[in-house]
Parts: C-alpha cells; sequence; structure tokens
C-alpha cells in the first residue's frame, strides 16, 4: 500500500474472510507489501470499504462478495481473480465462525455451520487455486487455524475439530504439492480480537489478546519468505498466555 516496491511486488493473493478481523487485517498488510489482493467475503460494505483504502494508498485490489460455502461461488471468485489479474500467487484462508458450548447442550444441526466455514470452504478454496499454481509451478496458501486444535478447551469440541482438521489437511495438502513448488503451510493463533466475539457471552479478557495484525504480520512472514523456504506450522499466542 505504499509507493516503495514490497517483499510481494508482482504478487496475486487471494483472502477469504477479508471483510473483518484477521482475514482484513491481512488483506491490508499483504497489500503493504505490494500484492495485488482479491478480498472475498459474503460482506459487501466491508469489502469496499478495505479495497477503497488499499486503493487509496496505491495498491490494486479487486474486491468479490462471495459465500465460500458454495462451491461454485469460491470457482467463481478464482477464475475472475486470474481472468482480471492473471495469475494468483497467495491464498489465505481466514472466513471463520465461532460457536461454544457442551457437545450435550447442541444438536448435530447446530455444528452443520461451523463444519462448512471453517473446514470444508478451507479445503474448496485450496483446491481452487491449486491448477493456477501447479501451472506456475508457484504459490503459497496459507490456511489459518486455532491455538484449539492443539489444546482441549472445553465447550469447543466442534471448533476444535474444524481447525483440527484443517491442520490435518494442510500437512498432507503440502507433501502432495511438493514436487509442483505450491507450499502450504497453516497458522495457528491463539485468541485473537476479532468481531467474533462480539456474539460469545462471557468471553476471555479481550485486552489480553492477540490483535489482528499481530496474526497479518506472521502471514507475511510465511508468503514472503524466499522460494527455497516454507513456514508450514507457525503457532502465535499473546505473550500473556491467554489460549
Amino acid at each position: 500500500m505504499s509507493a516503495a516496491r514490497g517483499a510481494l511486488a508482482g504478487q496475486v493473493a487471494i483472502v477469504t474472510g477479508a471483510g473483518r478481523g484477521i482475514g482484513h487485517a491481512v488483506a491490508l498488510a499483504l497489500a503493504r507489501e505490494s500484492a495485488s489482493v482479491v478480498l472475498a467475503s459474503r460482506t459487501r460494505q466491508e469489502l469496499a470499504a478495505a479495497a477503497a483504502t488499499i486503493r487509496e494508498s496505491g495498491g490494486t485490489a479487486l474486491a468479490i462478495p462471495t459465500d465460500v460455502t458454495q462451491d461454485g461461488a469460491v470457482e467463481a471468485m478464482v477464475e475472475q481473480s486470474v481472468a482480471e489479474l492473471g495469475r494468483v500467487d497467495i491464498l489465505v484462508t481466514a472466513a471463520g465462525v465461532a460457536s461454544f458450548g457442551p457437545v450435550v447442550g447442541t444438536k448435530p444441526s447446530d455444528w452443520d455451520a461451523l463444519l462448512a466455514v471453517n473446514l470444508r470452504a478451507v479445503m474448496v478454496s485450496c483446491r481452487a487455486v491449486l491448477p493456477a499454481m501447479i501451472r506456475q509451478r508457484r504459490g503459497t496458501i496459507i490456511n489459518i487455524a486455532s491455538v484449539a486444535a492443539q489444546r482441549a478447551i472445553p465447550g469447543a469440541a466442534v471448533y476444535t475439530a474444524t481447525k483440527a482438521g484443517v491442520v490435518g489437511f494442510s500437512r498432507v495438502l503440502a507433501e502432495e504439492l511438493r514436487a509442483d513448488h505450491v507450499r502450504v503451510g497453516v497458522l495457528v493463533p491463539g485468541a485473537v480480537d476479532t468481531p467474533l466475539w462480539d456474539s460469545i457471552g462471557n468471553p476471555p479478557d479481550r485486552s489480553r489478546m492477540l490483535r489482528p495484525g499481530d496474526v497479518a504480520r506472521a502471514a507475511v512472514l510465511m508468503a514472503s519468505l524466499p522460494p527455497g523456504a516454507s513456514l508450514e506450522e507457525l503457532t502465535l499466542l499473546p505473550a500473556g498466555g491467554i489460549l
């Protein structure tokens, strides 16, 4: 987003969940490193505002309203990105939802949104960018998981299952794509102060959480490493130790 040539100049990045929270911070951070950024989420007004911020700072942004739970919408978003910007070098899957409570107090249908957004949409988004990245013999996929995948947090069983699934999927995908020079990493943050907590009753102390910009800096690090190096799993925790 500055006039100086950044570490990601000439690269095109797609960020899901780019309207708010971690995705918004990642999109702006990638733009500051001179990537052309495709912003994808369901929130049209927030997307437009984020794209305007990037353009006003001299960057390139393409806002594509996308429901990541719809396979066709994800595929169309990637096709439009390649058609308008010529390539896709980076994918960051930051779209996510959360709800918490003991398993005994939920119905299986209550789990569907978490499974659809947090796990299945990540898998579909990754698959959608693979033809372009394999053709280029270059690409970096960064999937946003959660420290819940590593720690047993009561009340977070279904959320944990989705994030642990992202970690496992990312590990295998990294091996499958190694010969194609496509890197796959998973970013595992602790609690982050985002709007996700607005609807959660009695959340932990948000002032002690990570900020979205902290996660964005880690994502930029993963995306900007030289081609011969790959950060495949990065755990980022608040210094105070919360979650």
